[in-house]
This record gives structure tokens, C-alpha cells and sequence, in this order.
């Protein structure tokens, strides 16, 4: 018997504490119906009996306290909810839980931004990690011992494992219960839930917006000129004589100031103006290639297909409403 501890910290969200729950205890179902043993005990717990959600419109009653807990196999924090650093400082009490009973041998599973609380306890320095697309740039900026998976929907550093954002975390939870179980009850769980179950990517939701919280002036100066100008060829010496500073300079400012080269950057730009361009007109794919300053096709395809996750014409198809 595996016990399951699903954390449920203040400001956590709602799905991410039932959703786990759901899936472990649908799992004893599933395998009860072929003959076997229930694998799973299930336990909410927390630093109070009740716990009140979303500004108190939800409230979960805890199976037990922290400090009840003896031994636990597997840990999962949820996502949180709202300003990341205050549910931080809201759920300090149950970080050296966290880290005792990680001590103890039990495994650690963060589901979306619950990555930020589990950062916290410094067990992810050195080690990868997923988190939602949206926070990339605060948790880099909080955690820069940490390094964030671009677009990876589930990351498992030796027993520590997180997820991408939002619904992403049911691929984690599928993959956990693929380990602690076996595969055809995780495929079973996928196809019940209706879950892609091989699904590593979410890149193709992402939205870019420029990273543009810092203070360095040249370095904003260029992003605005490349997001004004992207349809371009743009060269990295063009940019640097623009903002009057060495291309040496502008390279090693730019990298630290956004987490990306100067290239990536530009590429970037041009790969979300694609984006929009395929969900919103009826260009095709040459068209929208040389729209966004591409002329050679194997080159966008390629670039396209590494940032988003899927080729032109596939995102076309899912995203465009004229399909």
C-alpha cells in the first residue's frame, strides 16, 4: 500500500488538491475491478482540520493534521493561487514538514505553480523543473539556482517531480501512477479521464511576452525595436549601433536582462507573430512565413515546430476558427 499525501496548503487551488485525489482513489477502482487490491491510501492533510479556499468559497476538511503524519510515500503540493509570493510566506510551517518527511524517503510531486512552494525548500537546487509557461520569468528570478524546462510538462529529478501549467499536471499524476502501479492502469486512468497520456509539451499554449521586468534601458530599447521591426532581417550588430553599445555588451546584457540570446529573442518575436497570424486569417503557410520576415521554409518550419511544439500546418488546423 502506497500512502499519498496530498498537501493542501493556504491559497492552494481547488482542482489541483481534488483532482489528485480523484485520480488515485478512481485507480483503486480500476484495479479493485480486475481482481486486485486496492494500491492507494489517500490522505489530505494540512497545518489545519479546515482549510478555506478562494476567499473562503470552498473549505476542505483535512484527514489529518501534519505533524499526524508518521510516514507518507509520496508528497503532492498543488498549484497556488494568486500573488506566489504571499502563498509562500502563507505555508512557511509546512516546509520543514516537507523537508523531513523527504528525509524519511517519501517522494515530492509539485503540480503546476505549486512548483514555487516546493522551490522553497531548496530541495529543487541544482535539479530541473516544470512550471506553468506563464511564471517562467518570477520563478527564474526567485529560484536562479533552479533551472526551468522550457515548455516540459513533467520533470522527475530522482524522485522529485513537477509539472507544467494548468491541466498539465494530469500528465504528472499519470506518470506517477504509471510507476507506482503499471502501465495499462495508467492507460486505463487516461482514457477515462479523456487525458492525452503522452503528451510532453506545452509549449504549443504558450503565449510570449516580451521579459521585460528589468531596468536595463538599452536592452529594452532593443526589444522594442525588434517587436516593431520583426517582419525584418535583423542582425545583432544592426541592434547594437541602434543602442550605441559593443555587440559583445549588448549579448551578455541582453542574456541576462531577458534569459535569452539576442537571436532567440528575434526568433521568438517572429514565431509569435505567427502564431496569431494562422488562429486569425486564412494565410498560408508561405504567406504568413514571409509576413514574419522568413524566406527560407525549412528554417521556419524547423524554428516553429521547436518553440511551439507543432509544425505550421498542424497549428493552423487546431487553432485557426475557420477550420
Amino acid at each position: 500500500m502506497k500512502t499519498i499525501s496530498i498537501l493542501v496548503p493556504e491559497h492552494a487551488v481547488m482542482e489541483a488538491v481534488a483532482d489528485p485525489r480523484y485520480m488515485f482513489t478512481t485507480a483503486n477502482l480500476f484495479l479493485q475491478g480486475s481482481g486486485r487490491e486496492p494500491l492507494f491510501d489517500v490522505q489530505l492533510v494540512g497545518q489545519n482540520r479546515d482549510i478555506r479556499l478562494l476567499d473562503g468559497v470552498f473549505s476542505v476538511h483535512t484527514d489529518k493534521l501534519l505533524e499526524e503524519v508518521e510516514h507518507t510515500d509520496l508528497i503532492i503540493i498543488p498549484a497556488l493561487f494568486g500573488d506566489m509570493k504571499e502563498a509562500i510566506d502563507s505555508n512557511r510551517e509546512a516546509i520543514p514538514w516537507i523537508l523531513e518527511q523527504h528525509g524519511k524517503g517519501a517522494e515530492i510531486a509539485s503540480l503546476c505553480v505549486g512548483a514555487f512552494l516546493l522551490a522553497s525548500t531548496g530541495l529543487l537546487n541544482g535539479k530541473k523543473c516544470s512550471t506553468h509557461w506563464a511564471y517562467y520569468n518570477e520563478f527564474r528570478e526567485r529560484f536562479p539556482e533552479v533551472t526551468i524546462m522550457d515548455g516540459q510538462i513533467v520533470t522527475d529529478e530522482g524522485g522529485i517531480y513537477s509539472s507544467g501549467g494548468a491541466n498539465s499536471y494530469w500528465n504528472l499524476l499519470l506518470y506517477l501512477l504509471e510507476k507506482y502501479a503499471d502501465r495499462d492502469t495508467a492507460i486505463l486512468a487516461a482514457k477515462y479521464f479523456a487525458i492525452d497520456i503522452d503528451r510532453n509539451s506545452q509549449s504549443v499554449f504558450a503565449l510570449f511576452n516580451g521579459q521585460k521586468d528589468h531596468k536595463d534601458e538599452e536592452v529594452r530599447r532593443t526589444q522594442d525595436f525588434i517587436e516593431s521591426n520583426y517582419q525584418d532581417k535583423l542582425s545583432v550588430d544592426q541592434l547594437a549601433a541602434l543602442v550605441a553599445v559593443s555587440r559583445r555588451s549588448l549579448e551578455r546584457r541582453f542574456r541576462s536582462a531577458t534569459g535569452n540570446t539576442v537571436a532567440e529573442y528575434i526568433q521568438r518575436v517572429k514565431i509569435e507573430a505567427a502564431k496569431r497570424s494562422f488562429e486569425a486569417t486564412r494565410k498560408n503557410i508561405n504567406e504568413v512565413m514571409y509576413d514574419v520576415g522568413y524566406t527560407d521554409t525549412k528554417a521556419f518550419r524547423t524554428v516553429f515546430k521547436k518553440i511551439t511544439g507543432l509544425n505550421p500546418v498542424a497549428y493552423r488546423n487546431k487553432y485557426n476558427n475557420a477550420n
